[in-house]
Protein backbone atom coordinates (compact mmCIF):
# COMPACT_ATOMS: atom_id res chain seq x y z
CA UNK A 1 0.00 0.00 0.00
CA UNK A 2 3.13 2.14 1.35
CA UNK A 3 5.65 0.71 -0.76
CA UNK A 4 6.40 4.32 -2.25
CA UNK A 5 9.75 5.97 -1.74
CA UNK A 6 8.19 9.29 -1.48
CA UNK A 7 5.61 8.43 1.42
CA UNK A 8 6.31 9.76 4.22
CA UNK A 9 2.72 9.44 5.76
CA UNK A 10 0.22 11.57 6.44
CA UNK A 11 1.75 14.36 8.68
CA UNK A 12 0.06 17.77 9.14
CA UNK A 13 2.38 20.43 6.67
CA UNK A 14 1.31 23.18 8.89
CA UNK A 15 2.64 21.36 12.33
CA UNK A 16 6.09 20.42 10.84
CA UNK A 17 6.31 23.96 9.19
CA UNK A 18 6.38 25.84 12.51
CA UNK A 19 9.13 24.17 14.05
CA UNK A 20 11.61 25.13 11.31
CA UNK A 21 12.92 28.84 10.34
CA UNK A 22 13.03 29.99 7.04
CA UNK A 23 16.57 29.63 7.01
CA UNK A 24 16.57 25.66 8.11
CA UNK A 25 13.94 24.85 5.86
CA UNK A 26 16.84 25.82 2.74
CA UNK A 27 18.35 22.89 4.04
CA UNK A 28 17.50 19.64 6.27
CA UNK A 29 17.64 15.69 6.17
CA UNK A 30 14.80 13.43 6.09
CA UNK A 31 15.08 10.04 7.83
CA UNK A 32 12.64 7.19 7.32
CA UNK A 33 12.49 4.52 9.33
CA UNK A 34 10.04 1.46 8.14
CA UNK A 35 8.76 0.22 11.37
CA UNK A 36 6.47 -2.54 10.24
CA UNK A 37 6.06 -4.24 6.68
CA UNK A 38 3.68 -6.96 5.54
CA UNK A 39 2.64 -8.37 1.54
CA UNK A 40 -0.28 -9.57 2.56
CA UNK A 41 -2.27 -7.36 5.29
CA UNK A 42 -5.47 -5.91 3.87
CA UNK A 43 -6.21 -2.10 4.37
CA UNK A 44 -8.02 -2.62 7.17
CA UNK A 45 -4.97 -4.42 9.00
CA UNK A 46 -2.53 -2.11 8.15
CA UNK A 47 -4.97 0.63 9.30
CA UNK A 48 -5.04 -0.87 12.93
CA UNK A 49 -1.33 -1.46 13.05
CA UNK A 50 -0.93 2.24 12.53
CA UNK A 51 -2.75 3.35 14.70
CA UNK A 52 -1.12 0.62 17.31
CA UNK A 53 2.26 2.60 16.21
CA UNK A 54 1.33 5.60 16.80
CA UNK A 55 -0.07 5.19 20.48
CA UNK A 56 2.91 3.39 20.63
CA UNK A 57 5.58 5.49 19.83
CA UNK A 58 3.47 8.64 20.89
CA UNK A 59 3.77 10.07 17.73
CA UNK A 60 -0.09 11.71 18.41
CA UNK A 61 1.62 13.55 21.46
CA UNK A 62 1.67 17.02 21.04
CA UNK A 63 4.85 17.85 22.39
CA UNK A 64 6.46 14.95 20.37
CA UNK A 65 5.27 14.03 17.44
CA UNK A 66 2.91 15.41 14.12
CA UNK A 67 0.25 13.01 14.28
CA UNK A 68 -3.21 14.62 15.25
CA UNK A 69 -5.28 10.84 14.86
CA UNK A 70 -6.08 9.01 16.69
CA UNK A 71 -6.32 11.77 19.21
CA UNK A 72 -3.91 11.82 22.30
CA UNK A 73 -5.27 10.40 25.28
CA UNK A 74 -2.88 10.80 27.72
CA UNK A 75 -4.34 8.05 30.09
CA UNK A 76 -3.43 5.85 27.19
CA UNK A 77 0.02 7.07 26.22
CA UNK A 78 3.03 4.55 26.34
CA UNK A 79 5.90 5.40 29.02
CA UNK A 80 8.16 3.17 26.81
CA UNK A 81 9.01 5.05 23.39
CA UNK A 82 8.81 8.56 22.96
CA UNK A 83 10.81 8.83 19.98
CA UNK A 84 11.98 6.87 16.65
CA UNK A 85 14.75 5.72 15.76
CA UNK A 86 16.52 7.63 18.77
CA UNK A 87 15.74 10.58 17.41
CA UNK A 88 13.73 12.93 19.76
Amino acid sequence: MTDNINYFGSADAALIARDFTDEQRKDFTVRRVELWASTTATEQAVNRMEVELIRQWNANHPDIGYNRWPRFDKDRQSASNTCIGGIS
